[in-house]
């Protein structure tokens, strides 16, 4: 079966014991009510900085609930988001703004409770398997729409406290100082910085960024998509940011297309400019698609650094570090 946020074996396959058990079961209790009992709780592959747990629950009628609950991780890294509270509080002005988002249930500093949505969220599936093939075609100009909806969004949505911000931060000297935070050389970077601080467009616009909206954090169905998840990098900034990650080749996952690996950037921005109404320089999007294969090597190598310096172990995070020099290829054709 599938969940809201990855694919699971399906209830009952992972035990509701264990460590975390009854903070899960406080969780779920207090917003469903007493007497609620988890029933299947499944720690749920991917999402490298936070935990999340795809759980089954009959609440005191009987009714069995199918929820998502995603959880603050140790050792997460510097800027690796705006927290918990404040993401569940922006997705539910962008539902207020026809985005589509999972319903929340609950939230606090260190936790957000969701309904469960249907649907698929593994990228190699949404490429490859015929139960979408009727939705592949049209996903670049719905995220076009969607995109353009995120990006009409008052900034008074964004929530007050320290990370999004009314007057964006600029993205080159944040990435190259968390870069250097890690200590690590890497000269195809230091050469990427140089030439993208050399060629920056200007910016004529500052509106909600949902920070990393792309293939994989989209929960699609044989009509399309259902519902954009991982708000958590939600800032406010240059709306090409958005669309120059979703057309970065690491979200393509092996398949040709440039936008998310199932469309064209024509398709993307004739429906983000009908949509939204704002033309999308071209030069303006290959920028922005150099910097985020830029950002993406940089995040690689912070997560490696998380894994190296023990302050969270994990295979998972240890794979994304050996995509570095991967995202050093990429660039270095981007930037031929």
């Amino acid at each position: 079966m599938t969940d809201g946020s990855r694919t699971v074996d399906g209830p009952g396959a992972g035990a509701a014991d264990g460590p975390g058990a009854a903070r899960r079961a406080v969780i779920v209790a207090g917003a469903l009510g007493e007497g609620t009992v988890i029933t299947a709780s499944v720690r749920l592959p991917g999402g490298a900085s936070r935990e999340t747990w795809a759980l089954d629950a009959v609440d005191s009628a009987g009714v069995t609930r199918e929820l998502v609950l995603r959880l603050d991780s140790p050792g997460s890294p510097p800027g690796a988001g705006i927290g918990l509270a404040r993401e569940a509080a922006l997705m539910r002005a962008a539902a207020t703004a026809g985005v589509p988002v999972p319903r929340i249930l609950s939230a606090g500093d260190a936790h957000v409770l969701m309904a469960r949505v249907a649907g698929e969220t593994i990228p190699r599936k949404i490429l490859r398997d015929e139960a979408f093939a009727a939705a592949r075609p049209r996903l670049a100009a719905r995220c076009g729409e969607i995109l353009a909806a995120i990006h009409r969004m008052p900034l008074s949505c964004l929530p007050p406290g320290p990370g999004p911000q009314a007057v964006p931060d600029d993205p080159l000297t944040t990435w190259r100082d968390l870069l250097d935070l890690t200590g690590q050389p890497h000269p195809v970077f230091e050469l990427a910085f140089r030439r993208l601080a050399a060629s920056r467009p200007a910016s004529g616009r500052t509106t909600v960024v949902h920070g990393d909206f792309r293939n994989g954090n989209l929960i699609i169905g044989p009509e399309g998509v259902r519902a954009v998840l991982d708000w958590e990098l939600a800032h406010a900034g240059d709306p090409m940011e958005d669309l120059g990650w979703l057309c970065a080749k690491p979200w393509r996952f092996g398949s040709l297309p440039p936008v998310g690996g199932f469309g064209e950037y024509a398709e993307l921005v004739g429906a983000y400019e009908k949509a939204g109404g704002h033309r999308v320089d071209p030069e303006a999007l290959r920028w922005w698609e150099a910097f985020s294969v830029l950002k993406w090597g940089v995040i690689c190598v912070m997560q490696a650094m998380r894994h190296l310096s023990a302050g969270a172990r994990s295979v998972e995070l240890a794979a994304i570090g050996r995509r570095v020099c991967e995202t050093e290829w990429d660039l270095l054709r981007l930037l031929r």
